[in-house]
């Protein structure tokens, strides 16, 4: 015969009896019912319409670049379902024509060498500086981490006078032409790279950190074998953004190049293929379409890591 207890707060010698949590709770249910809105058929409605939305101009300017010049200028490009024709006609000449203002094949190569260093260098000292301000403790380490984050607020143009005072003239800039450029965008986007590599880097558990240096390692086999492996979601993440942001870049790019066709980007020929009057727009459609293909297979490419990395530490378990 078993005795209830009078009160039933109480819980039994031995066993434990966790009370819920008001917070915790609304957090899950805000969490379900936004869920529940984005999946359902509204939602998915209104996902649909923004992603033709985002997509049928891209279509078109794929149909108005390879179409004849006189077809895109005498009629829209939704024409070419009912009167289709094709021609490579504006790739050539925008690829490989136009030797006095240069081909966009060579701009194109241009924009690759500025880019891929471009995101390679914040992130490599990006991924080490967010280390020094998670993991090492040292004075002053909490006020510098603000004072880098401050630095976002920080207009890209007001760098770049005492950038071009810095390296106008110099031995360097004449022997390596693309390394303002470098500098300047690495220097750009240190500050978000820092930030965001470092709130991701906080949220590894300490005991891992703890449990290699019982082990015997060094703050370099710890970075290298227990932290980068798992910072590489946040670090494709921030690649996809800093390669998308350096390639579409004109204004850093045409600025630092000094107007030097062996060195501008691939964005600056785009900008002078339009003309003063957009005369020749129709090899703008071919030469836009060109740009957009080296960023598109970065991103399809990246895509899995990229959708790890925006929702690493979101949800806590």
């Amino acid at each position: 015969m078993s005795v209830t207890p009078a009160n039933p707060a109480i819980a039994e010698p031995g066993t434990k009896k966790s009370l819920p949590d008001p917070m915790r709770t609304k957090r899950v249910s805000a969490a379900s019912r936004t869920k529940t809105m984005l999946t359902s058929r509204l939602g998915s409605a209104a996902a649909i319409i923004i992603a033709i939305l985002w997509t049928v101009p891209t279509v078109g300017l794929f149909i108005s670049s390879i179409r004849p010049e006189s077809s895109i200028r005498s009629s829209g490009w939704w024409n070419f379902f009912t009167n289709p024709e094709f021609t490579l006609a504006n790739y050539q000449e925008v690829l490989f024509g136009r030797a006095s203002s240069g081909a966009l094949s060579n701009f194109f190569l241009n924009s690759v060498v500025i880019t891929v260093p471009g995101t390679l260098l914040p992130l490599v000292f990006a991924t080490l500086a967010a280390y020094a301000f998670s993991v090492l403790s040292w004075r002053g380490r909490d006020t510098v981490f603000v004072i880098v984050f401050a630095l976002q607020i920080v207009p890209l143009q007001m760098s770049l006078i005492p950038l071009l005072r810095i390296f106008s003239g110099t031995e360097a800039a004449a022997m390596f032409p693309y390394l303002a450029v470098w500098v300047a965008h690495a220097a750009f986007a240190m500050p978000l790279a820092t930030f965001l590599l470092h709130n991701f880097m906080s949220e590894i558990p300490r005991e891992l950190i703890e449990a290699s240096r019982v082990d015997g390692a060094g703050h370099v086999t710890v970075f290298f074998q227990v932290m980068l492996p798992l910072l590489v979601p946040a670090i494709a993440a921030f690649a996809i953004f800093q390669f998308l942001w350096v390639w579409n870049d004109l204004l850093v790019g045409l600025t630092f190049t000094g107007g030097n066709n062996q060195v501008q980007p691939l964005t600056a020929r785009l900008a002078e293929m339009a003309g003063s009057r957009g005369q020749d727009w129709h090899l703008l459609t071919a030469g836009a379409f060109v740009s957009i293909i080296l960023p598109l297979i970065v991103f399809l490419a990246l895509q899995k890591y990229f959708v790890r990395g925006l929702l690493a530490g979101s949800v806590k378990g």
